[in-house]
């Protein structure tokens, strides 16, 4: 059903007419043209449409854009300020975890939405963390070391 639907974007408000059953991953995409949330599977199996809702990691692929109504999303795009990048997009670039790109910044949601609710965690708890979002280009280990890496510098305030 086509509604009018309000919601915070990287920190802005947003109000636009859609079918509220249409993937946020598709609003992102195609209507706000936020193109760094990827469309992976179509399936929420791979990760790569991951947002936060609510400081939550989501699957954009499989939420009903209804289901963000009055919450608050981040993309990718939105974690950088005033022309800085964060901590964990810059420790991906210093630790090589980045090759093609397509899963990164579904990478950097989850792992901020875990590094929010546990600031100090294990290599082992990194890697659960990020369990659900695939990378078929690096492997995992420089993937752990940026995160592990940005939650020193997050714990120094940095």
């Amino acid at each position: 059903m086509k509604r009018n639907l309000r919601f915070r974007l990287n920190g802005r408000p947003v109000a636009l007419d859609t079918d509220d059953q249409r993937a946020l991953l598709w609003v992102l995409r195609g209507d706000l043209e936020l193109t760094g949330t990827k469309y992976g599977c179509g399936e929420g199996v791979c990760g790569a449409c991951t947002v936060a809702v609510d400081g939550a990691a989501v699957r954009s692929c499989q939420t009903p854009v209804a289901n963000v109504e009055g919450k608050s999303i981040v993309t990718i795009e939105g974690l950088e300020r005033d022309g800085k990048l964060h901590p964990l997009q810059q420790a991906f670039i210093d630790h090589g975890a980045v090759q093609c790109g397509y899963c990164i910044p579904a990478m950097i949601l989850s792992a901020k939405a875990y590094l929010d609710e546990h600031p100090a965690p294990t290599e082992a708890e990194v890697r659960e963390a990020l369990a659900g979002n695939l990378c078929r280009c690096t492997g995992y280990q420089k993937i752990a070391d940026a995160v592990l890496a940005a939650a020193r510098e997050l714990a120094h305030g940095r």
